[in-house]
C-alpha cells in the first residue's frame, strides 16, 4: 500500500512508526492460523469439559501434525479434502463426546442447584458448547447435521425436552 505523508512529517527524526513496522512484517498464511485455531479449540474443549482418553493429535493426519510446528508466515501443506474414513470416525467420536459432556455438565448443574449455563461457566458467557462443536465439525470435515442430531438426542435423554424441541 502507498502511504501519503505530509511534508512536515518527512523531516521528523525518531523511532520508526508503527505503520511502517507493520508493513515490513511478513504476511501470515491464514489457513495455517485456522489450523492452529482448531487445535486450540480442541485442547480447550478437552480441558474445560474434562474429557478423558482423548488424544488431540490423533484428530489430525501427518500433514496436519507437521503444520503445527511451522512458522505462521510459511506456506505449508495442509490436509486436503480427501480424508481417511478412520480419521473421520475418530473426529466424529470426539465431537459427539464434546456434545455429550456439555449436556451432561449443564444438566447435572441444573439438577443440583438450578444454576444456569452462564453461572456454571462464568468466564464463558454466551459460549454454547454444542454450537461450538457443530462449528468445529466444519473444520474437521464431519457432518454438522450429525452433531446437531446428537445434541437433540442428548437433550431428550436428559429430560430437557423443551430445549430438544427448539
Amino acid at each position: 500500500p502507498v502511504l501519503d505523508t505530509e511534508d512536515a512529517w518527512v523531516s521528523v527524526e525518531g523511532p520508526v512508526s508503527i505503520v511502517e513496522l507493520a508493513l515490513e512484517q511478513k504476511r501470515i498464511h491464514y489457513p495455517l492460523v485456522e489450523h492452529q485455531f482448531v487445535l486450540c479449540t480442541v485442547l480447550y474443549a478437552i480441558m474445560r469439559l474434562s474429557l478423558k482418553g482423548v488424544k488431540p493429535l490423533s484428530l489430525f493426519d501427518s500433514k496436519g501434525k507437521n503444520a503445527f510446528f511451522k512458522d505462521l508466515t510459511s506456506i505449508q501443506l495442509l490436509p486436503s479434502g480427501d480424508m481417511d474414513p478412520n480419521m473421520l470416525s475418530i473426529r466424529q467420536q470426539f465431537l459427539l463426546k464434546v456434545v455429550s459432556a456439555a449436556v451432561q455438565t449443564l444438566c447435572s448443574s441444573q439438577k443440583d442447584k438450578e444454576v444456569s449455563e452462564e453461572e456454571y461457566f462464568p468466564f464463558e458467557k454466551g459460549k454454547n458448547w454444542p454450537t461450538l462443536a457443530a462449528d468445529l465439525a466444519q473444520y474437521l470435515q464431519v457432518s454438522e447435521d450429525l452433531v446437531r442430531r446428537h445434541y437433540v438426542c442428548e437433550l431428550y435423554s436428559y429430560g430437557m425436552d423443551h430445549l430438544g424441541e427448539e
